[in-house]
């Protein structure tokens, strides 16, 4: 893995961030970082978090943030878009933002084509609040709600969010899935999904599975091995829609 350069006016400060030891966020936030960087978009660029973990991101970066109420994050993004069409604005989410409350909204901007990005963490359950089944959890994976493990008979299966906004999106359109464990992967596909915005093209999606140790109760190894294999197997990495 090659360092990535900085530019010259880039300052070298940082902080703890808020998430718990091991979180796979910590790790997609910090490729986000870098991506920003990389394209030097930070003056341009509009940041909207999401509730729920997403919300411990607003003041991650120095750059204009907006937090929203849970599952609104997409229609605020595509509200100051049209309102600024020059900014870069970004729609960051969790599965059950994108996926549960805020699911109208996520097919509403693909089918409308929204010139946004939007990047929504998969760690197939509801992390802040205490680890309940959420539309991602694995068929057979236990959570707080699920002690037995999700009864796909009870719950059906989880769902493939990209595929199913692929299948609805309009031309132009990027859409694509990796994991924060993968850094240049992951920060490959989220540059693809920005520079999409940046030229113009249409609506950017991106879902990163992602580690939730904590609530999983798996260590380091095992939740690495979760994402890379378990997860991986059901949610397939790569580009989606990419035309």
């Amino acid at each position: 893995m090659t360092e990535p350069v900085f530019p010259k006016s880039w300052k070298k400060e940082s902080k703890p961030h808020k998430f718990c030891p091991g979180c796979g966020q910590a790790l997609a936030l910090k490729i986000l970082g870098y991506a920003i960087d990389e394209l030097d978009i930070a003056k341009k660029l509009v940041y909207g978090c999401d509730i729920g973990c997403s919300l411990l991101t607003w003041d991650m970066f120095n750059v204009d943030t907006i937090q929203t109420h849970h599952g609104r994050v997409i229609p605020t993004m595509v509200g100051f878009k049209l309102a600024k069409p020059e900014a870069i604005t970004i729609a960051f989410l969790g599965d059950g933002g994108g996926y549960a409350i805020g699911a109208q909204h996520l097919v509403n901007a693909a089918m409308r084509n929204d010139k946004i990005t939007v990047i929504l963490i998969n760690n197939a359950n509801y992390a802040m609040t205490g680890g309940q089944l959420a539309p991602t959890t694995l068929v057979g994976q236990k959570t707080d709600t699920t002690p037995n493990g999700r009864d796909e008979a009870v719950f059906g299966n989880p769902i493939h969010g990209p595929e199913m906004i692929a299948a609805i999106a309009a031309p132009g359109a990027y859409i694509a899935r990796t994991t924060s464990n993968n850094f240049e992967d992951c920060k490959d596909k989220i540059k693809k999904a920005l520079q999409n915005q940046i030229d113009g093209k249409g609506f950017s999606f991106v879902e990163i599975l992602s580690m939730c140790p904590v609530n999983w109760k798996t260590n380091t190894v095992e939740s690495l091995e979760y994402v890379d294999k378990n997860m991986a197997n059901i949610f397939p990495l790569g580009e989606i829609k990419n035309d």
